[in-house]
């Protein structure tokens, strides 16, 4: 079995992508969705977070995130901080799911993250979902109900499109040029066969 990661920027589509590969029948782990279980059931991380950012972040039970994504986005240090905690404990969730499914070719943890952190370097290969920038925001504008600044302003925490591009051994075009599914369908067969 072989490891997968696979990432883009926000909005270039990494969901649906994710859902095309679970209707193959691939495992895929979504480590925003494993961080923010971790971070209200984890004992060690909700210890670590409290101790460094605050018991009153766990005041209601569980994490008041947006407390905390005040506190990390406006300030590198903390940010950073934070990562050092969570990002192992995802890897760790990670590899002991990874491990109940060593029948499959090839399973997937998407994250928008793994490329900025340096996460990509513990998989096998990276696949990366592209879509031109200004599409991105777009989708964005639309998903999220937010403002242009405010989007511009998530973006800039996230990997750029060059670096992104350095780390794939694979990209799926989503900008709506090309039919998504037969793109899915074609990196299944080389996932599916990777030796």
């Amino acid at each position: 079995m072989i490891t997968v990661a696979l990432t883009g920027g926000m909005g270039s589509g990494k969901s649906t992508v994710v859902r095309l590969f679970r209707l193959l029948g691939v495992p895929v782990f979504e480590a925003d969705r494993e961080a923010r279980r971790l971070q209200d059931d984890d004992g060690d991380l909700r210890a670590g977070i409290a101790a460094r950012f605050g018991t009153a972040l766990y005041a209601t039970g569980g994490l008041d995130r947006r407390a905390l994504a005040a506190i990390v986005f406006n300030d590198t240090s903390a940010l950073a901080d934070l990562n050092a905690m969570v990002h192992p404990a995802v890897r760790a969730a990670f590899r002991a799911w990874a491990g109940c499914r060593t029948d499959r070719p090839y399973v997937i943890m998407e994250s928008a993250v793994l490329v900025r952190s340096g996460g990509h370097l513990h998989f096998d290969r990276t696949v990366v979902v592209e879509a031109p920038r200004e599409v991105r925001i777009e989708r964005v504008l639309q998903r999220d109900g937010c403002s242009r600044d405010q989007v511009l302003a998530r973006m800039a925490h996230q990997a750029t499109d060059q670096e992104l591009r350095s780390a794939a051994h694979h990209l799926i075009d989503n900008s709506g040029s090309q039919a998504l599914i037969p793109q899915v369908m074609e990196l299944h067969a080389i996932l599916s066969a990777y030796p």
